[in-house]
């Protein structure tokens, strides 16, 4: 990088220049990766925290394609010194030296990880390398090449956002409206359409919100729950948000239902908060409300259709005529098989929302018919949903026996529907098979 080049970065304090309106600094991103090199030599630290708020602010005037070409950068320019950590690992390995462990330790980190350590210094740089990820997510995409940039921002992601750091905020009509907004904005699993759509969910005395927000970013929050105080388990998301319902006095609830929960950063995806958060709201509802002795999810089933539709494909007939005419007996035989017994490459369940709350140590409860009738619903899981259990007794064993041993917790009744829905599929394509070479 050129001296002038460098200078013109360093003169650039995000104070006096891009918040009072005076644009961000225009670079190509080959320049961009240069003074990104020199960043983590910089010695003032003063300094050091304006070239990296130019540096954030002139990749944020990066087209797509200039942001690629700066991952190509991060991803190339920034790996360890490979001559130098072979010969740290022969000097650590003849010697056995706790000094040399340490010179070892620190030549394989990857200067990837300084440079975002500085870059997080700037004023807002939290939030603009949580930007900046999800930027390298949605342009790398799977990608291979680019793991081990994904690796480092998601390793100081993982130490930055742990949970000593965050902080449970419930949400209600007097929240600010900035914060309001943002609802609308992330709400990711039912749309809120407009403020008085939101009124409904936030304000009523039976109906509760609360988020993880974070320090560095107070303005925007990580994740976010809606809940509704029902009496009883819930048959249909559309009633719990009907305009026309009648509020219930939260004393008289005794079933606390997490209906919707919003991921609201996709740079932090992989970091996971659902678990703590729904542990959080389970213990600060029983302790505001000690007659609540349910509680449980109202949640999508997003891949149920098409796992419907594979299994149409490969001959299930009786899947076939589900997919024409969904009747809720057999529809729910089939919808408790493909959450207990369908998996994925890893062996996991095959359905996303029954990983997370499974493995958040939920059971799973119960399936029920027609519970989303929006367009939405039907076309992921034919209007399907299930209710996960949180037991507060039972979440720690069944989190422990779903992680270590791949167990999922689900009453016999579930279990024993899904077995005879697999059974019958067995069966029916064996005597296909039969059939077809007699």
């Amino acid at each position: 990088m050129t001296a002038q080049l460098y200078d013109r970065l360093s003169s650039l304090v995000v104070s006096s220049g891009w918040r009072r309106g005076k644009g961000a600094p225009r670079l190509t991103p080959e320049a961009l990766i240069e003074a990104a090199q020199r960043l983590p030599v910089l010695q003032s630290e003063t300094r050091g925290m304006a070239v990296a708020a130019d540096i954030l602010a002139a990749y944020a005037a990066l087209d797509d394609d200039g942001k690629r070409i700066f991952f190509a950068g991060l991803r190339d320019g920034f790996d360890p010194d490979h001559a130098a950590l072979t010969k740290a690992v022969k000097t650590w390995l003849d010697r056995k030296d706790p000094a040399d462990l340490e010179a070892l330790t620190r030549l394989a980190e990857p200067p990837r990880q300084e440079l975002l350590r500085r870059l997080n210094m700037a004023p807002g740089g939290t939030a603009r390398l949580v930007a900046m990820r999800a930027d390298l997510l949605r342009l790398t995409g799977r990608d291979r090449a680019f793991a081990r940039v994904d690796a480092d921002f998601r390793h100081l992601l993982r130490s930055w956002f742990n949970r000593g750091f965050l902080k449970l905020l419930r949400i209600d009509w007097h929240s600010p409206a900035f914060l309001l907004e943002k609802l609308i904005e992330y709400e990711a699993v039912h749309e809120i359409r407009d403020f008085r759509d939101l009124q409904r969910r936030v304000l009523p005395e039976d109906r509760r919100c609360y988020a993880y927000m974070h320090p560095a970013m107070p303005d925007d929050p990580l994740i976010f729950v809606e809940v509704a105080l029902t009496r009883g388990l819930p048959d249909s998301v559309q009633a719990l948000i009907d305009e026309r319902r009648a509020p219930l006095a939260p004393q008289s609830a005794d079933t606390a239902v997490f209906y919707s929960i919003s991921n609201c950063q996709a740079g932090l995806a992989g970091i996971s908060f659902g678990n703590l958060l729904i542990k959080n709201v389970v213990a600060e509802l029983s302790r505001e409300l000690p007659g609540l002795t349910t509680f449980v999810t109202l949640s999508p089933i997003p891949g149920l259709r098409n796992w419907l539709q594979e299994r149409a494909a490969a001959g299930e007939a009786e899947i076939a005529a589900l997919l024409d005419d969904p009747q809720p007996g057999p529809l729910s035989a089939q919808t408790a098989r493909y959450l207990l017994l369908a998996k994925d490459a890893r062996g996991r369940p095959r359905d996303p929302v029954a990983r997370f709350h499974l493995g958040n140590g939920a059971e799973a409860h119960r399936v029920i018919a027609g519970a989303d009738k929006s367009e939405r619903g039907m076309a992921q899981s034919l209007g399907m949903m299930v209710n996960y259990l949180y037991d507060r007794q039972r979440i720690e064993a069944q989190h422990d026996d779903f992680t270590e041993r791949g167990i999922i917790a689900a009453p016999k009744r579930l279990q024993d529907a899904a077995r005879k829905a697999e059974a019958e599929a067995t069966a029916a394509g064996r005597k296909t098979k039969t059939d077809k070479t007699t």
